[in-house]
């Protein structure tokens, strides 16, 4: 008999667990994460009446990969356009929830005496809520389409974002026994050195790749590449010093912009569900009973701590925000739950060995409590805020509503000096992170190779004319970009007091981009800082009057700002997404709504001249879509078919009317369905037959009686395909199939010859 692995065993033993306690708690309505958990927690070795997985170093290993694509295909649904949407209320609001429950869960762990590291992963865990049983609540409750809901999942974005960047300050925190605050500026200047170059890159190449061999990609292709790029960030990620689920949800969050997101998404869930349900188990697999027993009087303050802390943090966070008291406090109440990225961070607390054993298990208890109040904190968020608002004082709510008008005018308020200096910060800050990351990688590897070959002079002066080259369009692009903007322009000619300010910020630029090229030279030349100031200046003013070089800097700006919008242009091309110009007409009260023209509409096959829709309902139609092609401002004589989405501007009314005149359909009768009666028959060409000597061609029988000659037989011969240019002789055996009328028309004629001559 052979020997079967332990890990096949373990595998076939946490899937049986898994299996069956998803079902149960598919059953029960309840997140199928707690049934993984509860699985774990019967696989494990803290059970003795079942069966316990022997190798937990392989299932740890297994549940590490778990992590890997938790966080890729949390990045797949994730977009750093998004971040810009969310607008300001989410940000506000999540960064106050976030720092205030790490405060609150660093003092809680502090009251029970607990050491500094279970203190700081502590309020890591109890800040973030569970994006997964959020989603699910929602679902289940029909709550999905309300506006806090909206702003919840919004919050819910930010706080991913956020707690990857907790997850690398906490490893850097567990790295260094005496932490200062120097060191954590220094994680986080990293952090987002390699967040923005590693976006940027692979904004620019990963698309464009993808492209080239889309031709190539069928969803087995589409699978492993996709994975390879995963797990190629995970393996670039590590060697840097950061995480390897930083490094899976940054290659997610890459591989979101692209057209194929949907498809890589699609692809990678059932591979996700099977790592995603082992590393869940392997969570419930380190809980242990009798430690949840021991420390149950924790257990109970921190799921009352999460509760209490998210409702209130999470209202006043919105609050702060500017929306509504009755808003706030339905956001507030809907985040008092801790779930996967509780685990996570649990996990990497103890990979690190830096959080003691008592953590995990109280945390796991904490999410499973808080997670099972989840749908009826949802439900008594608005009781709670009616007799919050019943109880205020007058002044109180006075207080509120014109905090909430005065915070809208804030953040709507846009003026000409905030946008322009928040783009120019974009752009330097971006090139000077490019220019960085080519600076380095060429003195690692490039400089090398020049000096292995070379003398000493010519590795130099070959080096700095190739960095400098490399450099070229992001140093134009810093100095240059913005200078001729529309907000530049206007700042300029609107008043003297603006020059001064605007000359300022070219020059600022300038100083940097001629820096980069100071250190090159003085690095690779050890020239005198005169010297090599001098040198800069005239390099970098070449570059900035060079033609070319402003034509190759505008390409690559191009290639990359449509790699990042050509998922958004494909959605909207598609319908799949609303045009860029329908928010702005919400102002007027008009509105951009698809419909979709039904296949027994009595619509279907006409022009749009022949409907006159702007007369008749005071309408515009601005375009069609059909498959996957788009007719924009449609002339009168293009035709509606059935199942076209046409795109409308109106107001409500106006809209709904039509709406209501698109159902009409055509009613279908009974005579209709009887002349529409197909027969085949056959008849014999004699000779008083009106066909004798007519050639097929000019028979008139399809044009004049509606009818399809599908063979004939002549003289004996087998069934055949007739020939138009034949005539029908006496004898002939012809088969038509038609329409019963029209069928019984053409047979009648074949004595309409006779008919005539005793006429």
């Amino acid at each position: 008999m052979s020997h079967l692995p332990t890990l096949i065993a373990d595998l076939a033993l946490i899937l049986a667990c898994a299996g069956i306690m998803t079902l149960l708690f598919k059953k029960l309505k309840q997140p199928l994460v707690l049934g993984y958990v509860m699985a774990g927690f019967l696989a494990s070795p803290h059970i003795a009446f079942t069966a316990s997985v022997m190798d937990t170093a392989n299932i740890q290993t297994w549940a590490d990969i778990g992590v890997i694509f938790l966080l890729f295909a949390l990045g797949l649904e994730f977009s750093f356009k998004k971040i810009m949407r969310v607008g300001g209320t989410a940000i506000i609001a999540a960064c106050t929830i976030i720092f205030c429950m790490i405060l609150l869960g660093i003092g809680v762990g502090m009251f029970f005496g607990w050491g500094r590291m279970d203190c700081l992963f502590l309020g890591g865990m109890i800040a973030m809520s569970s994006t997964t049983i959020i989603y699910k609540a929602f679902d289940d409750m029909g709550l999905g389409k309300k506006k806090f809901a909206g702003l919840v999942l919004s919050i819910l974005i930010i706080e991913d974002v956020l707690a990857i960047v907790l997850m690398v300050m906490l490893s850097t925190l567990a790295a260094k026994s005496n932490f200062e605050g120097t060191e954590m500026f220094e994680s986080v200047s990293k952090l987002v050195f390699f967040l923005i170059l590693w976006f940027i890159v692979g904004i620019y190449l990963i698309p464009l790749f993808l492209k080239r061999v889309r031709k190539l990609m069928n969803e087995e292709t589409l699978l492993i590449v996709s994975l390879a790029l995963c797990f190629g960030m995970v393996v670039l990620a590590a060697k840097t010093g950061f995480s390897a689920a930083f490094g899976a949800f940054i290659m997610g969050s890459i591989l979101a912009e692209t057209v194929e997101a949907e498809s890589i998404s699609r692809l990678v869930k059932p591979v996700k569900d099977l790592f995603g349900a082992i590393f869940f188990v392997s969570v419930g697999m380190m809980v242990d009973p009798s430690m949840i027993v021991e420390y149950a009087i924790p257990i109970l303050v921190i799921t009352l701590i999460v509760v209490l802390g998210q409702s209130f943090f999470g209202t006043f966070g919105v609050l702060l925000a500017g929306q509504p008291l009755k808003t706030a406090m339905q956001c507030g109440f809907s985040l008092t739950q801790i779930g996967e990225f509780a685990f996570i961070i649990a996990s990497l607390g103890v990979s690190l060995r830096v959080t003691s054993d008592f953590l995990y298990p109280i945390v796991v208890a904490v999410s499973v409590i808080t997670t099972f109040f989840t749908p009826y904190m949802i439900r008594f968020a608005e009781p709670a805020s009616n007799f919050v608002d019943n109880k205020l004082p007058g002044s109180w709510k006075r207080f509120l509503a014109r905090y909430c008008r005065g915070s809208e005018t804030t953040m709507n308020y846009e003026n000409l000096w905030k946008k322009l200096l928040l783009a120019l910060l974009r752009i330097t800050v971006a090139y000077s992170v490019l220019c960085v990351a080519v600076i380095a990688l060429s003195l690692k590897f490039v400089l090398p190779l020049f000096e292995a070959n070379l003398p000493h002079f010519w590795a130099a002066m070959l080096g700095s004319v190739f960095i400098i080259l490399c450099l070229s369009p992001f140093l134009r692009a810093i100095v240059v970009k913005k200078n001729h903007s529309k907000e530049f322009v206007s700042l300029w000619n609107d008043s003297r007091i603006n020059r001064g300010p605007l000359v300022s910020t070219i020059v600022f630029r300038s100083v940097v981009a001629v820096s980069f090229v100071m250190f090159i030279i003085a690095d690779l030349f050890e020239a005198s800082i005169g010297i090599a100031f001098g040198v800069a200046i005239l390099v970098v003013m070449s570059m900035v009057y060079s033609r070319r070089l402003k034509r190759h800097s505008i390409l690559i700006e191009r290639r990359f700002f449509q790699n990042l919008r050509y998922r958004d242009e494909q959605a909207e091309y598609l319908g799949e997404k609303k045009p860029a110009y329908a928010g702005r007409l919400l102002t007027r009260d008009l509105h951009l709504t698809d419909f979709e023209i039904p296949g027994a509409s009595i619509w279907a096959g006409q022009t749009l001249l022949e409907l006159n829709l702007g007369r008749r309902y005071d309408v515009h139609v601005v375009s069609i879509l059909r498959g996957k092609r788009r007719i924009n401002i449609p002339g009168p004589d293009v035709r509606l078919f059935p199942m076209d989405k046409i795109q409308v501007i109106g107001t409500d009314e106006q809209l709904n009317l039509l709406a209501q005149e698109m159902q009409n359909v055509a009613l279908l009768e009974d005579d209709v369905v009887e002349k529409s009666t197909m027969t085949l028959k056959q008849f014999v060409v004699d000779a008083d037959s009106a066909f004798v000597g007519v050639k097929l061609r000019n028979s008139g029988i399809r044009e004049k009686y509606r009818c399809l000659i599908v063979g004939m037989e002549r003289a004996g011969d087998t069934l055949m395909t007739p020939d138009v240019n034949v005539p029908f002789e006496e004898g002939d055996v012809v088969w038509v199939v038609g329409e019963n009328d029209d069928v019984h028309q053409l047979v009648g004629q074949k004595n309409e010859k006779r008919g005539k001559e005793h006429g």
